[in-house]
């Protein structure tokens, strides 16, 4: 018996899956096997699914990016989404272990905390931190989530969305953490607008009263952004006076990095 362990408790046969998911990752395994792509018929047929089901899972997966349909000779091919995905989570792993070396000197630099973090599930996800030599601690770690819409490694990420799904991820409304947290979806758009000119984000508050950060995309060979880091500290660090020096070393880094992993410095605008 395949038996594992969720939560500290022992999960053999006792849990159940999903079906309908089931069926579909059944899908997206066969298809990584056809080269030329199935027909609707191919798969019912392979899988052993009612051609009504079917039709439905591959329509969800069409709608969503995971696959695309010839319209020519119906065949179902694997979509770009699943490329982005994959090329997503290849990138992360090593643009951490490229990134280090970076993360350190800005911290020198600056002497301030310094931060790394990719999008998941509509949140930002610090996946590496350096801390200044000082007896003050952010209170954050490695795995920690924070909300996307106001904090500057969130901004600098939804900066560099395509359009769709910005506007999917904004869909369900912003949360208000404070006097300072931008709400309205129209506003933001105006501000990843502002960042995107100026290849920087600014926290300034939004998220926690008495705290800043300043982000910066790391964009891959697409000039999407995979990442972001950036320099946090309390307002009494990051000031009015030293915020631009401070940006531009944080946007200095983010584009060293992004050469480092292959980006044509032409992309930049360097």
């Amino acid at each position: 018996m395949d038996t594992r362990t969720i939560g500290g408790h022992l999960d053999g046969q006792k849990t159940k899956s999903v079906p309908a998911l089931e069926r579909a990752l059944a899908i997206l395994e066969m298809l990584a096997n056809a080269r030329a792509g199935l027909t609707l018929a191919e798969i019912t047929r392979h899988l052993g699914l009612a051609r009504s089901s079917a039709h439905y899972l591959l329509l969800t997966l069409e709608r969503h990016g995971y696959l695309q349909r010839n319209r020519q000779t119906g065949r179902y091919m694997f979509g770009l989404k699943l490329f982005s995905l994959a090329n997503t989570a290849m990138s992360g792993l090593s643009v951490r272990e490229q990134a280090v070396p970076f993360l350190n000197a800005l911290r020198e630099k600056t002497r301030l905390t310094v931060n790394m973090a990719i999008l998941e599930h509509n949140e930002v996800v610090i996946i590496e931190k350096v801390e200044p030599p000082s007896l003050f601690r952010l209170a954050t770690w490695v795995g920690m989530r924070l909300p996307v819409h106001c904090t500057s490694m969130g901004k600098a990420l939804l900066a560099y969305l395509p359009e769709a799904e910005l506007d999917r991820l904004l869909k369900p409304g912003l949360l208000h953490y404070n006097e300072n947290t931008i709400v309205s979806s129209k506003r933001l758009k105006q501000h990843l607008a502002q960042i995107r000119r100026l290849g920087y984000a600014i926290d300034d508050e939004e998220a926690t009263i008495g705290l800043r950060g300043i982000g910066a995309p790391i964009l891959d060979l697409t000039g999407r952004a995979i990442a972001s880091i950036s320099v946090a500290g309390t307002t009494a660090e990051i000031t009015p006076e030293n915020l631009s020096s401070l940006a531009e070393k944080v946007k200095q880094t983010a584009v060293a990095i992004s050469q480092q992993i292959g980006l044509d410095p032409k992309e930049l605008g360097t």
